[in-house]
């Protein structure tokens, strides 16, 4: 080669590397594929015939604020009726959620007090409604530790996969507060009375496997495999024949609607009697005056 064309040769082989590059770091920097607009505490995807809906409030490991519940409503809606085959609740960050934020309780007037409990246990009751009507395959996906609602709504879900550094705990009675996602009819159901007992009255934590022994987690996976193991699962099941699944979840879930419902109603009457005890109120405040002094 002339000297003059080699050095031609040289600066176009640069160029293109730089433009590989820069195309490179453009789709990083892109939204992920199939991801949903109009959210700012989750991160909603479509891509596989799975909807994924993850909690994204990270720094505040998952806490679920009032926004949060309006768009994950908002969430359960679209993806009821898109063209995907399931949906997929999942945490980003070290946990899955720590539950309801309990700031939703801070700030808030004496003389507003009432006006709160009645506002939070419509919102509540409207929340787990949709769960409980959601029309596909519902599967939670517990990347850590599940506290409070989230972990009361599993037994909503059709199938729940966790690592085996999940924990599983519902502190009501240390919060002066009731169970809710009709847990106080499905946990018994589920994993016996004397069991459900001992953790939504009496605050036990559970590990995972003591989780899926009492039938609340379905299967548990080694940490260092459990993204890779749950999604090729998950990637099978949207791949099923999509209006089977919904047909033969409803039969599954059918004669239970009606109670489900009525438990979720009575479970937000007496969740706003408590809000409004001096027993709530109390223990609430001496959790974060214990917070404050860790």
């Amino acid at each position: 080669l002339l000297q003059d064309d080699a050095r031609q040769k040289y600066a176009d082989l640069v160029s293109s590397l730089v433009s590989a590059e820069s195309a490179k770091q453009k789709k990083e920097a892109s939204p992920e594929e199939g991801r949903h607009d109009g959210y700012e505490t989750l991160i909603v995807t479509t891509k596989n015939n799975i909807t994924k809906i993850m909690f994204n409030r990270p720094d505040r490991k998952n806490a679920i604020n009032h926004q949060m519940y309006r768009e994950i409503i908002k969430a359960l809606e679209e993806a009821g009726k898109n063209d995907s085959t399931i949906a997929v609740i999942t945490g980003n960050g070290d946990y899955y959620s720590s539950g309801n934020d309990l700031n939703n309780f801070t700030n808030v007037q004496p003389g507003e007090m009432k006006k709160m409990a009645k506002d939070g246990a419509v919102l509540l009751k409207e929340f787990v409604g949709h769960f409980i009507d959601f029309p596909k395959p519902l599967i939670a996906v517990v990347n850590g530790p599940a506290i409070g609602i989230c972990v009361t709504l599993l037994g909503l879900c059709d199938l729940v996969y966790a690592s085996d550094r999940a924990t599983f705990h519902s502190p009501f009675s240390q919060l002066g507060q009731s169970p809710e996602g009709c847990s106080s009819y499905l946990f018994p159901k589920i994993m016996g009375l004397a069991k459900a007992s001992e953790m939504l009255l009496f605050n036990k934590k559970l590990t995972a496997a003591e989780a899926c022994a009492q039938g609340l987690v379905t299967e548990v996976f080694p940490d260092s495999s459990f993204q890779k193991e749950v999604w090729a699962k998950l990637e099978a099941f949207a791949s099923l024949p999509k209006n089977s699944l919904a047909v033969s979840k409803q039969l599954l879930r059918s004669l239970e609607k009606e109670k489900l419902h009525a438990v979720n109603s009575r479970e937000c009457e007496v969740l706003e009697e408590r809000w409004l005890s001096d027993e709530c109120v109390n223990a609430i405040v001496s959790f974060f005056q214990k917070k404050s002094k860790l």
